[in-house]
């Protein structure tokens, strides 16, 4: 197995855990990001809940579409 091939598979591996991550626990992932932010010194809230959870699953949807086309254009060699 190639180097090149080897940095993919691996990166596509840790995009597809965390974009199913992003899917399954959106609310888990917005504290990550508020703790984050709170560490330097900025705080932030949603204004509205259900709509951070639905853009947080359709980032983790996109983030996992993303992944699968550049998979499929790296075998197909396009």
């Amino acid at each position: 197995m190639s180097l090149d091939l080897l940095f993919v598979v691996v990166a596509a591996t840790f995009a597809l855990i965390f974009g199913f991550f992003l899917i399954r626990f959106p609310l888990s992932a917005f504290e990550v990001q508020r703790r984050f932010y709170r560490m330097i010194n900025w705080d932030i809230k949603p204004v509205s809940v259900e709509k951070e959870i639905r853009n947080t699953k359709l980032m983790g949807a996109f983030l996992i579409a993303v992944t699968v086309g550049i998979c499929l254009l790296k075998w197909l060699r396009i």
